[in-house]
């Protein structure tokens, strides 16, 4: 019992101490607050506070304007995806890379926006003690370089600040503008035809394009969810229910893969009219995020396009509302055995039966830049943003509490 114990305490402390907030760590520094308000407005930051082992390369406000100042939302999302490395580098690694330069994954290429090896980051460390970025693109120069470490998190995050932004091949290229975007092309290309052709033929893909302009995440069922054999006769439904059948399966809202995993509380439709009508809740474990409708839930399983404003994924199973389809029924309870009144033994009558229910990277290029900042003018601010992780610390402290007096009555 007391292995058992320290085992759940162990799980505990690391789980709290490996929470994290960028837009947190990052209040504490005015001069990135640029940056940090793109993190927002794209939604990296969502996916950067999901994952661990993780290393943010932060523009201050100067650079930052140059990179947003000509380019619309959807292009600085690639570019700040750019860069977020999903490694742990520290000052100290950046000068003790193995074999002196090294390529790592971005966030961009997890987004499959990026063609071939362009989601890759050349790091080299340079003579007199400078470290240079690049794209690993053939090709690609090092035009930026290290500039000062900003805050860690051991080996869980890692804000470092480069001199100038990293851009890939044809990452500034800015993708058609939402309203022009041939959403019942994407579909039939993703599978989803019979999805395609009901939103056509029943007029809500009027209602999708008017809200793509603010703002849109569709759940579209694959060919194969509608051949599902459980599946309630569609066919059925009147036009108004078929309407917001249709509607329930989008947000009124870009919500990415990265926002939906930090989603708790259930979210509206398009199909919302009143508080607690036609919602979603949302649960994800690791990389898998599911939609639960509250007759039956579905497995997202594939982006089609991520591009800001507009978000759309593919689903296994057709969202089901309880407002259409009422809510799912519940487990039928054990039937209690029976008792023979003879002094023969008793026998149990039996239970019912259940029903059975990354691309190969390019050579680095070690191309010095003309010039850059020395090793010796690394600073560490880490105590200017002690305040963002105030409250992990004090559950941290909480929980050992608990843990010890936990640990007190096991021994006592």
């Amino acid at each position: 019992m007391a292995s058992s114990l320290f085992f759940l305490i162990f799980l505990i402390v690391t789980s709290v101490g490996n929470a994290h907030n960028i837009t947190d760590i990052l209040e504490g520094f005015p001069e990135y607050s640029d940056y940090n308000s793109f993190l927002t407005q794209t939604k990296v930051a969502d996916e950067i506070n999901s994952r661990t082992t993780i290393t943010v390369l932060v523009l201050s406000n100067g650079q930052m304007s140059t990179l947003s100042s000509k380019h619309p939302l959807s292009v600085v999302k690639n570019a700040l995806a750019l860069h977020v490395l999903l490694d742990y580098y520290d000052g100290n690694k950046l000068h003790h890379i193995s074999n002196g330069t090294t390529l790592t994954t971005t966030l961009y290429q997890t987004t499959g926006n990026a063609p071939g090896n362009l989601g890759f980051v050349n790091i080299t460390d340079l003579k007199g003690g400078k470290v240079g970025f690049g794209s690993a693109a053939p090709g690609s120069g090092l035009d930026s370089t290290y500039t000062k470490s900003v805050k860690q998190v051991p080996y869980n995050i890692s804000v470092l600040e480069i001199s100038s932004p990293i851009i890939a091949p044809g990452i500034l290229t800015a993708p058609p503008p939402s309203g022009d975007v041939n959403i019942t092309g994407l579909l039939e290309k993703a599978g989803c035809k019979t999805f395609a052709g009901l939103i056509l033929s029943s007029g809500v893909l009027k209602v999708y394009q008017t809200a793509a302009e603010k703002g849109l995440t569709l759940f579209a069922p694959n060919d194969e969810a509608f051949k599902a054999p459980k599946l309630p006769d569609i066919k059925k439904l009147s036009q108004a229910e078929l309407v917001s059948l249709l509607q329930y399966h989008a947000l009124g809202s870009y919500t990415p893969i990265g926002s939906l995993k930090t989603t708790k509380a259930p979210v509206s439709t398009l199909a919302t009219s009143g508080a607690g009508k036609y919602d979603v809740s949302v649960t994800s474990a690791g990389d898998s995020v599911t939609i639960d409708t509250g007759v039956d839930s579905s497995r997202i399983a594939s982006t089609v396009v991520d591009s800001t404003p507009l978000c759309i994924f593919t689903v296994d199973k057709v969202l089901l509302p309880t407002e259409l389809f009422g809510k799912a029924p519940s487990p039928a309870p054990g039937l209690a055995p029976e008792t023979s009144p003879s002094p023969a033994p008793e026998a149990d009558s039996p239970s019912p039966e259940a029903d059975s229910p990354v691309s190969e990277a390019p050579t680095p290029s070690t191309d010095s830049p003309a010039s850059g900042p020395s090793a010796d003018s690394e600073s560490n601010t880490t105590d200017k943003s002690g305040g963002a992780t105030t409250g992990i610390n004090i559950s941290k402290a909480l929980v050992m509490v608990f843990a010890s007096l936990a640990v007190s009555v096991v021994l006592s």
